[in-house]
């Protein structure tokens, strides 16, 4: 399937690693121009390189704090210069803060409204003038399954996260008119360094294969996700082979989640 995404330009938040990087890199071999953003330089260059090697194509790379509104526009400023517009944006750039609701201090809350939805926020105002510009956009907020069935002890993460799914359907039908369309996916468990913490803490003695299709895990599909499948969807949803979505929230569970 053509995605009919060469030529366009592509913001990636959190996109050093895991799912950002994954889906910086598809985005890159479907002949877009690439800005990723991350906190940690090395890794960002590490990323960077990477990407280089696979596809061909060099990226932009960028050190920023996503919470503070200033650098997002330094951020999109610097990406404007480089390739002259942005189409795309993928806010993806989170980690996962969870405790029990009074275990959680003023700060926590903060931190996390700050980065997960306040930074999407940020990022989107920041991109919205030069995507009417280009007559229109695509914008997928990375959130996680926990903001539509939140558990217990899962704070503040899932509250940010569900924030992040009311921001991406007021916004959707708001931009509509103008071309530029808005979608979230909501992620399950998928290979990440935490995840694979989590391998080595309660597993060591088996490979990542087997512990990936532990039946304890409750998935349906049988396994736990990788970064490269939640890409895939992504990809899909900032194309143009999803010109008529919007709006709409993806799970990327592989079925665990108990509600659509």
């Amino acid at each position: 399937m053509e995605l009919g995404l060469k030529g366009k330009v592509a913001v990636v938040t959190g996109g050093s690693k895991g799912i950002g990087f994954a889906t910086a890199l598809l985005l890159a071999s479907e002949g877009a121009e690439v800005t990723i953003v991350a906190r940690e330089e090395e890794s960002l260059r590490s990323a960077a390189a990477r990407i280089e090697e696979q596809t061909g194509k060099a990226v932009l790379a960028i050190s920023a704090d996503v919470s503070k509104r200033e650098e997002a526009a330094r951020v999109i400023g610097e990406t404007v210069g480089k390739f002259g517009s942005v189409h795309i944006l993928v806010n993806n750039a989170g980690t996962s803060a969870a405790s029990r609701f009074d275990q959680v201090p003023d700060e926590a809350w903060t931190a996390d409204l700050d980065l997960k939805l306040l930074g999407a926020v940020q990022f989107s105002r920041e991109a919205l003038p030069h995507m009417r510009k280009a007559g229109g956009g695509a914008i997928v907020n990375v959130t996680a399954i926990g903001g539509k069935t939140p558990g217990a002890s899962s704070l503040p993460t899932s509250v940010s996260r569900a924030a992040g799914l009311a921001l991406t359907k007021a916004m959707s039908k708001d931009l509509a008119a103008e071309g530029i369309r808005v979608n979230a996916v909501c992620i399950g468990l998928i290979r990440s360094a935490q995840i694979e913490r989590m391998w080595q803490a309660k597993a060591p003695e088996l490979s990542w294969e087997e512990f990936a299709a532990d039946p304890r895990h409750g998935i349906p599909l049988g396994r736990i996700g990788n970064a490269q499948e939640a890409a895939n969807v992504i990809g899909f949803l900032v194309s143009d082979a999803a010109s008529f979505v919007t709006g709409t929230a993806v799970n990327i569970d592989g079925g665990i989640s108990a509600v659509l």
